[in-house]
């Protein structure tokens, strides 16, 4: 599974892609930097992809799980609850393509970030 860094202005995480047509596309375009945006404990930013539904696309999602959302050319990092969710768990605004997950979770720092921060996504390096 490729690994990616999801860097933020204090802190960054390690994350990995699943083997998906999305993920893969999202891979090959890396580095990407962008702004965030917050909506409930859900981290969304613009990619520059442009992609569709996958068949097994889903709203409920887990936390932890990264997903593109077509709609909005969104990269997605879920974390807990959203404004649609009617437990604790993550639910998507419409139906995302899960990309992968992260590898850790520090709930307090995600929960820190503010929309308009400074995001940049790059491939992790390998492993030697």
């Amino acid at each position: 599974m490729p690994k990616i860094k999801i860097i933020f202005s204090d802190f960054e995480l390690l994350a990995e892609l699943n083997q998906t047509q999305t993920a893969k596309k999202i891979f090959s375009l890396l580095p990407i930097s962008s702004k965030t945006n917050v909506w409930g404990e859900e981290i969304y930013f613009e990619i520059p992809l442009k992609a569709g539904l996958e068949k097994d696309a889903k709203e409920d999602v887990e936390v932890g799980e990264l997903g593109y959302w077509p709609q909005g050319n969104g990269f997605c990092i879920f974390f807990g609850p959203t404004p649609v969710s009617k437990d604790d768990k993550p639910k998507a605004y419409s139906k995302v393509n899960i990309i992968g997950r992260l590898l850790e979770l520090p709930k307090a720092k995600l929960k820190s970030v503010q929309s308009g921060a400074k995001i940049k996504i790059e491939q992790a390096e390998k492993e030697k």
